[in-house]
């Protein structure tokens, strides 16, 4: 177990932004915090500088889609403090037109390829990005194939009908 308790790290960061930690839990032991697009670039900040905290580690910056959400589109963020061996995910929701979120690359160098990789399968502009260009899709794409906006299967299809099927 780590030096430090997910209760800690969830008061210390309640303590310094208070209503900006929209929500909190902690599935599988793993801490897991909501917070806003605007605030997200101060959180991360006071993650990886406090002395106490030393997120240091930027593990993943990923993205999820919900289409039946409000705001759909999520951008995850993984953090590892090695120092006191406990992890963090933070949580940003943004909405499906041109969502749009600061990028962390003036905090971790390796968020570059993570960020452009979450803008290549989900279409997540990270203002600031110094080259946010596709990285593993064709650039002349035009859609973002990890967002689900379309049928996972060919309605048109004959060898899918029930009857093939004794349904």
């Amino acid at each position: 177990m780590g030096k430090i308790s997910n209760q800690v790290v969830l008061q210390k960061l309640s303590a310094r932004f208070g209503t900006k930690i929209l929500l909190s839990s902690e599935p599988q032991g793993l801490l897991t915090i909501e917070a806003g697009r605007n605030d997200i670039l101060e959180i991360l900040t006071f993650l990886k500088e406090d002395g106490e905290l030393n997120f240091n580690f930027l593990t993943d910056i990923t993205g999820i889609h919900y289409p039946e959400r409000e705001l759909p589109i999520g951008v995850i963020y993984h953090l590892h403090s090695f120092r006191n061996n406990v992890r963090i995910r933070i949580k940003v929701f943004l909405e499906d037109q041109n969502p749009s979120i600061p990028t962390a690359t003036g905090l971790w160098h390796g968020a570059n390829w993570m960020e452009r990789e979450t803008y290549d399968f989900f279409g997540v502009n990270f203002e600031g990005h110094p080259d946010l260009r596709r990285i593993l899709n064709v650039d002349d794409m035009t859609v973002f194939p990890m967002r689900k906006e379309f049928p996972l299967e060919d309605p048109n299809r004959a060898d899918k009908k029930d009857f093939y099927f004794g349904r």
